[in-house]
């Protein structure tokens, strides 16, 4: 359980890096969304840019059974690469924007 644990705090500490950005237009607001009880967290965009409304998920993890499954990945970064440096090993992270077909193939766990 302390594994677990760890990966919702570096989860966190992840979210927590980008939503201190500043989208460079309009008035869009980056917001956090953790449900510690499931195990869901999302980063999203939220605003508006001259008359158009701005929403968009940038980051949607899962904890799922003992690995972190990550559901979409908007950074240029890749949010995986920075949970490997914070300690998460490889083969506990899924990426699940990626068919299953594939994941083989990226290094990480297939599921």
């Amino acid at each position: 359980m302390a594994r677990i644990d760890d990966y919702r705090n570096y989860i966190q500490q992840v979210l927590r890096k980008y939503a201190a950005y500043k989208p460079a237009i309009g008035d869009v607001e980056i917001e956090t969304i953790v449900d510690l009880v499931g195990d869901h967290y999302q980063l999203v965009s939220v605003g508006w840019h001259n008359l158009n409304h701005v929403y968009g998920c940038i980051l949607h993890i899962d904890i799922k059974g003992d690995k972190i499954w990550i559901q979409h990945d908007g950074t240029e970064a890749g949010i995986a690469n920075e949970l490997v440096e914070l300690g998460v090993p490889k083969e506990q992270i899924v990426l699940g924007y990626h068919p299953p077909y594939k994941r083989p193939y990226t290094g990480f766990a297939v599921n």
